[in-house]
């Protein structure tokens, strides 16, 4: 499992005094609300900046780190992740799971055949789509439906699944 999980990235400056807008990776943009900390991936290392102060415009969180103090100072950040470590991630629901570790999952069809490894995850209005990557190095999209998500075990890092007609091309 990952120790550090992705909640954004900024995505640009906000005015002169080191603040960001942040593009957010999580399903609850208020979460940042209650943050202290965040982990910036800066490509080199990651480093530990502590959150000043958060306010939101049109829905999108916009921080201030106490390490930053003008536009200068953060202007090279830009498109740098921000991670939280575990103690700091939402508590998830039963039978929710952070992206993070379900990539790499083996991927079995019914008569207990390797249909590949999940590679991503596509969030889509109605719902999520897994992107399985097959041996042969085509993919497979299948919707996170209960009619075609049968099981996943986290610690096996193994998905269950039913193949929906018209879902491959065989």
């Amino acid at each position: 499992m990952e120790d550090l999980l992705q909640v954004g990235a900024i995505a640009s400056t906000h005015g002169v005094r080191g603040e960001v807008k942040i593009y957010s990776m999580t399903d609850d943009v208020n979460r940042f609300r209650e943050l202290k900390e965040v982990y910036l991936d800066t490509g080199k290392e990651m480093k530990l900046l502590h959150i000043q102060s958060c306010k939101f415009f049109k829905n999108q969180p916009i921080l201030k780190f106490e390490e930053f103090n003008n536009i200068n100072d953060i202007e090279g950040y830009k498109r740098c992740g921000l991670y939280v470590n575990r103690e700091n991630a939402i508590q998830l629901a039963p039978n929710e799971f952070f992206v993070a570790d379900m990539i790499g999952a083996t991927v079995y069809e019914e008569n207990e055949k390797v249909l590949g490894t999940l590679i991503d995850v596509l969030e889509t209005g109605a719902n999520d789509v897994y992107v399985v990557k097959r041996e042969n190095g085509k993919e497979v999209l299948l919707p996170a439906i209960k009619d075609c998500i049968k099981s996943f075990n986290i610690e096996e890092k193994r998905m269950d699944v039913v193949v929906m007609k018209g879902l491959l091309d065989e």
